[in-house]
């Protein structure tokens, strides 16, 4: 079997070699994806790049090793939060948040579902993470139909008369997963009405459309619902069609609930009574809120880890600590941009990150001082992948040099998949400003 970086070579050998063609074909996708779910509220929900991520069998079973370790030790951390009012106050969780990460879900897992995203090096198998994502992880959408439309690429399709590819299947698995996490649940029916629930007007709805009809195809009465438009009433939680809801795949992000909890009161009750069966539980902001990194290299959590354990956290965690005097001096950080990245605390989406990699020391500075002190994160800075790719259809139709990252889907604790996303330049992937999103592949031999 050829390595990666050989097959992807071949790629461009193909592309170089017909660059109309795969000009024209570019154009077609672009086209067929303006009249695909991903082309929504007038917008594409992503770009994409002409060579798809591909990957090999030993890069799989290394991402279901990084997905195992890494999901062990979220699950201590987790069940330390839950047990220990000392480690409780190493988050910097308001109170009404730590009722609801109390709350026992009545079920055999404390984090459903996931994406670790992870800035994996290709040639070398290193690899750093970027940020947890749980309740709000999205993109299979993106993988599943960007992959369909790969029909009007010349030279993938050249690839694989050479080449076995194999996708990853993101919806029915899921199906699966909930539905046999449901079977744990105390309160459990013997057919339950599953509810998708988000802020609609902000939410990926053609995505969770699609997850809706892998449910309803699996036998599950399903709806998707925004989260406000939910009632609850004799103990039940109700949805906007007036139907009893029994189970919730939850896609509204911890942050968006706490912000708008005066319009979604009817749902907070009926999570503080357990009326119903909730994938995930609020426990799940613990791993995803930014200051896990943070934690994860405290002595408090390095002490219940084990010596392999606490080497993946030194290893792959970047050092991570709130943007404080406390912990961090404002000179250091701006006489060492390229060192650092800033993150909000508790953001989503990219939202008002920033590395000094990819600013001037004006902007950086600019940047800096009024996030100090001010609910950031200060994170150590970690190198990156970068591949050629090149981009005929949202792009010059140039060769660039691309960074790129990959989201380990997990399903209760197990590899599901991989998000594919890039960038052109060095910098940052901000998602709907510079992101490529690619079409995720196993490649072996035919």
């Amino acid at each position: 079997m050829k390595s990666i970086q050989e097959i992807r070579k071949e790629y461009k050998d193909l592309i170089n070699a017909d660059p109309e063609g795969n000009c024209a074909g570019a154009m077609a996708l672009k086209a067929n994806l303006e009249r695909s779910p991903l082309y929504f509220r007038d917008r594409f929900a992503s770009y994409t790049l002409q060579i798809p991520r591909l990957y090999s069998q030993e890069m799989v079973t290394q991402f279901q090793q990084i997905v195992r370790t890494t999901y062990g030790i979220f699950e201590k951390v987790i069940k330390e939060y839950l047990t220990h009012e000392d480690y409780r106050a190493l988050f910097p969780f308001s109170k009404e948040l730590e009722e609801l990460i109390l709350i026992p879900n009545g079920y055999d897992s404390v984090l459903p579902i996931a994406r670790f995203d992870i800035f994996y090096h290709e040639d070398t198998g290193e690899f750093y993470f970027c940020e947890i994502n749980t309740d709000g992880t999205s993109g299979m959408n993106e993988d599943r139909i960007q992959d369909e439309l790969m029909i009007d690429n010349p030279a993938h399709q050249e690839m694989r008369r050479r080449y076995h590819f194999e996708t990853f299947e993101m919806f029915d698995s899921w199906v699966k997963t909930f539905i046999g996490l449901y079977q744990t649940y105390e309160k459990k029916v013997d057919h339950p009405s599953i509810a998708i629930i988000d802020f609609l007007d902000g939410g990926t709805l053609r995505e969770f459309q699609e997850f809706a009809r892998h449910f309803q195809k699996a036998g599950y009465d399903c709806e998707v619902c925004d989260i406000r438009q939910l009632k609850y009433e004799n103990g039940k939680l109700i949805s906007p069609t007036g139907h009893v809801i029994d189970a919730v795949y939850r896609r509204a992000v911890t942050t968006d609930i706490i912000d708008h909890a005066k319009e979604v009161q009817p749902f907070l009750q009926a999570v503080r009574d357990n009326a119903f069966f909730l994938a995930g539980s609020f426990c799940t902001q613990i791993v995803h809120h930014k200051y896990i990194f943070h934690v994860l290299h405290l002595e408090r959590t390095l002490q219940f880890l084990t010596d392999e354990e606490r080497a993946f956290v030194k290893a792959h965690v970047p050092q991570t600590v709130p943007f404080e005097k406390e912990f961090i001096s404002l000179d250091e950080v701006i006489n060492n941009k390229n060192k650092y990245i800033l993150k909000p605390d508790d953001s989503y989406g990219s939202s008002g990150v920033h590395a000094g990699v990819e600013m001037s020391q004006e902007e950086w500075e600019a940047y800096v001082r009024p996030a100090y002190e001010n609910g950031f994160i200060c994170q150590d800075y970690c190198p990156q992948y970068s591949v050629e790719n090149i981009d005929y259809a949202f792009g010059d139709g140039q060769w660039h040099t691309y960074i790129t990252m990959a989201g380990l889907y997990v399903y209760n604790g197990e590899f599901a998949g991989v998000f594919a996303r890039a960038a052109e330049g060095n910098g940052i992937i901000a998602s709907h400003v510079n992101e490529r999103t690619q079409p995720t592949y196993i490649v072996t031999d035919r």
